[in-house]
């Protein structure tokens, strides 16, 4: 046990004391103001504000009904053109001081048509979308008017909406967008860190192999007990980053809410609605086990790549190839997360999250969802239980293949070849 733990501080000071652990710990919270004050930001400056010529021949879409429309809505300008200057217009819209021009015909007001937008540039269709839902307000205007609704009933065709909200019986805060939106950053964030920290595994075996230091420290230690303190002193790098940024995230809030102004506004709205999406679910539940899904996932994963790391020598591609069958199960793992969030009760959501190879993201996506509501106790017991069975061996597993690989220079294995290595006898 002792061993065990020299080696988990050896690797836990090691990587802390590291230049590049401080710049990445201190580069998240610079990330996180920029994401909760520039974006807000960026949008406002970099906002398109299209000017858009209306060549009408219907004669509903006047001066006085467009200057309404641009008033109440300015996403877009759009302004009637002079019929005497509609065809320099069409030649060249820029060289008139527009964006483009759209031609409206003398239109049916029962039937409608299909408009043009023709611009000399790309215009997104979002944009497009924009113009048509101001265009299509006065032209919901002709059609009041032609069947002879009045203002008031105008309001109440326009104000009278049924709508339908999903409520759980026994908890009527739940929502199933905030579960998903959950479910899937809980998801992301475990699909990282297995595959950031889990090279940094693997790139520490190999330097270990290059540098021979591993020869001396194998004669000494068990592999399985090598592999074990190897994973759970980069796991609690790991963990020591994470716990950082929460405190940096927390600082930073608390700063901005005490400077006052527009940037405190805008931090206590980000704030505000993160604490709301929260209230709807079990946070305790979610954030415990996240922190055991987050370490699971990370140890399971990590003594593969440690595995892969002892095996290989200098060449990268070597270990991208080796490595790269372990990334997929990885991402398969974030696409079965993606058709979770829609059905998360759904035989292929109930499987992937027990299997260990998934069940880190997969069982994170269906947490926020319930317990045990949507995740029967059962399965989320047997889950962490196969889990932690699976670690083991992976470990047990990595161990066995470090034994001997660390110690192959010069050849380069399969992953035949190194299954065998694990399953070779003393």
């Amino acid at each position: 046990m002792n061993k065990i733990l020299l080696i988990i501080k050896r690797e836990y000071l090691t990587r802390v004391r590291k230049r590049t652990f401080i710049i990445s710990t201190l580069l998240f919270p610079i990330l996180y103001m920029l994401l909760v004050f520039g974006t807000g930001y960026i949008a406002a400056t970099t906002k398109q504000v299209l000017r858009v010529a209306i060549i009408d021949a219907s004669g509903y879409f006047n001066a006085p009904v467009l200057e309404k429309q641009n008033t109440l809505d300015k996403s877009s300008v759009l302004v009637p053109a002079d019929p005497g200057a509609a065809d320099s217009i069409k030649t060249d819209p820029q060289k008139a001081g527009f964006d483009g021009y759209i031609v409206i015909p003398s239109l049916n007001w029962k039937t409608g048509d299909s408009l043009v937008l023709q611009s000399k540039k790309s215009i997104a269709s979002s944009n497009a979308a924009l113009i048509a839902s101001k265009l299509n307000t006065v032209w919901d205007e002709v059609k009041n008017e032609k069947l002879g609704i009045d203002a008031s009933n105008r309001a109440i065709l326009t104000s009278s909406r049924l709508s339908v909200k999903a409520n759980k019986i026994n908890d009527p805060n739940a929502n199933g967008d905030t579960a998903a939106g959950i479910g899937f950053a809980c998801g992301f964030l475990i699909y990282f860190i297995i595959l950031i920290y889990g090279s940094q595994v693997m790139t520490g075996v190999m330097e270990e192999k290059t540098s021979r230091i591993a020869e001396i420290i194998v004669s000494s230690v068990k592999p399985f007990q090598m592999m074990l303190g190897k994973i759970i002193g980069i796991g609690l790098v790991a963990l020591t980053q994470f716990l950082l940024w929460v405190l940096f995230m927390f600082a930073i809030y608390n700063v901005t809410k005490m400077s006052g102004g527009a940037a405190s506004s805008s931090a206590n709205q980000f704030i505000g609605s993160i604490q709301k999406i929260f209230s709807s679910v079990n946070l305790p539940l979610v954030l415990s086990c996240f922190a055991f899904y987050f370490l699971g996932g990370f140890f399971f994963y990590s003594a593969i790549y440690g595995a892969i790391g002892s095996a290989i020598n200098e060449d990268i591609r070597e270990a991208q190839s080796l490595s790269f069958p372990v990334t997929m199960l990885v991402i398969i793992s974030i696409v079965i997360m993606t058709t979770v969030a829609a059905n998360p009760t759904g035989p292929m959501a109930t499987w992937a999250s027990i299997i260990p190879f998934s069940s880190p993201i997969v069982m994170m996506a269906r947490i926020p969802w319930g317990v045990p509501d949507t995740v029967p106790w059962w399965q989320l017991t047997l889950s962490m239980s196969l889990l932690v069975a699976g670690f083991v061996f992976t470990t047990w597993f990595a161990g066995k293949i470090y034994r001997t690989g660390i110690l192959m220079y010069g050849k380069k294995p399969s992953w035949k070849e190194m299954i065998k290595w694990a399953f070779r006898r003393n």
